[in-house]
């Protein structure tokens, strides 16, 4: 097909097409952080530089392609953040992913969590609520939590109550952090989490909040979230947060998530 002097082939529309729902995606990732106006001038100049190199004038065009070239490596140490996420939900998205036969050749499991622990940790997450304690609770589903676990204090102990209790009573020594339940056993506690940085989050967010909201972007552990101004129990699950949940329904929630997608062939 011919529009005036263009030769247009259905793989030019495809290419088309393609493209802008590349670009629209990688907008739509960064929109609302100050990397969404880098990202717009660097698509500002690569269209000036095509239109230059489509008139032929050598010099500008030899200018803008060195400019292009070091601009790559600049973009990616900017948007290191939003490349990570981006590849990150294309890894828990893909069906290939979660196949049984790659988590076995990872080495990952789907040993997961019994209902009966699941009720011990609400109801502990009830009694921390009630006495106004923080805590931060993060449960694996599949992802390996392994390096997490080793920034904080090794425990390995049974999932207990009393045990959840007194690690976040306001006079422990192991308060602060987070504890992290891995392979139905309470593994570690005061361990450090990432801490989520996006522009869109608001900023009456506290700190345990966003380092919740972290985790689950980087995992796809469920991270439950008490706060000690309110007693409100929160919980976040790849990357969104539900705030102020009632314990009963804290359990069905997790039971839900953490028992969800079992692992296919």
């Amino acid at each position: 097909m011919r529009i005036g002097f263009l030769s247009i082939d259905w793989t030019d529309i495809l290419d088309v097409f393609l493209v802008s729902i590349l670009l629209y995606q990688v907008y739509y990732l960064v929109k609302g952080s100050i990397a969404s106006r880098v990202f717009l001038g660097y698509l500002f100049v690569y269209v000036f530089y095509l239109i230059v190199k489509g008139l032929r004038l050598e010099l500008l065009t030899s200018i803008l392609e060195y400019f292009m070239g070091v601009g790559a490596i600049a973009l990616i140490v900017i948007f290191q953040q939003e490349i990570r996420r981006f590849l990150l939900i294309i890894g828990k998205s893909t069906a290939f992913t979660n196949s049984r036969l790659f988590n076995t050749f990872l080495g990952t499991n789907e040993a997961g969590i019994r209902s009966e622990s699941l009720k011990i940790i609400v109801d502990a997450c009830r009694s921390i609520a009630s006495d106004f304690n923080g805590a931060l609770i993060v449960i694996k589903k599949k992802d390996d939590l392994e390096k997490y676990i080793q920034t904080g204090e090794l425990i390995d102990a049974v999932i207990s109550k009393q045990l959840l209790i007194s690690l976040f009573n306001q006079y422990s020594a192991l308060h602060d952090g987070a504890v992290i339940i891995s392979d139905g056993r309470i593994k570690a506690s005061r361990c450090i989490l990432p801490v989520a940085d996006g522009a869109d989050i608001p900023s009456s967010i506290g700190f345990r909040h966003r380092a919740a909201m972290g985790m689950s972007e980087a995992t796809d552990a469920a991270t439950i979230i008490i706060s000690e101004q309110t007693g409100r129990i929160s919980l976040s699950l790849e990357g969104e947060l539900y705030s102020n949940i009632p314990a009963s329904e804290l359990e069905m929630r997790l039971s839900e998530y953490i028992n969800s997608d079992k692992l296919r062939v």
